[in-house]
């Protein structure tokens, strides 16, 4: 799937277009959630996913979404940003649209975890958790 959005920006979710790089260099300078990953494990990472929607300005990636799922109940969305530069035009919107209400597992139960995102994330119906969710850390 290529979206092109009416900036002329373009949503895809082919894995092969992935900046592996860039997306480890925002995860591990930029993020509070991956500091620590490696390039090799953001490279498993994008390569295993069920789903990734990257965010592109012609041959630059600017965005990024991954989704991980059993594709039978449950999806999980993960490592969602957008760079500074681009950020404040509603591409973040853009990008978790595609990803969650688009893309194939539209119609599962998703969870994600966030630390500043839950007004953002409300708008795709998400809500805060229950008192049946917990969570293991390593």
């Amino acid at each position: 799937m290529l979206r092109t959005l009416t900036s002329g920006l373009e949503l895809d979710d082919d894995p092969r277009r992935v900046d592996v790089a860039a997306v480890h260099a925002f995860l591990s300078i930029e993020s509070y959630w991956a500091r620590a990953r490696t390039a090799a494990t953001v490279q498993r990472l994008v390569h295993e996913a069920s789903r990734v929607v990257g965010l592109y300005d012609g041959l630059r990636q600017i965005g990024f979404a991954r989704v991980v799922s059993d594709g039978v109940a449950i999806a999980y969305l993960a490592d969602v940003y957008v760079l500074g530069p681009w950020r404040g035009r509603g591409l973040g919107f853009e990008l978790v649209r595609e990803a969650v209400e688009r893309g194939p597992h539209r119609d599962l139960r998703w969870i994600l975890h966030t630390a500043d995102g839950h007004a953002f994330y409300e708008k795709f119906g998400f809500e805060p958790p229950s008192d049946r969710l917990l969570v293991r850390n390593p």
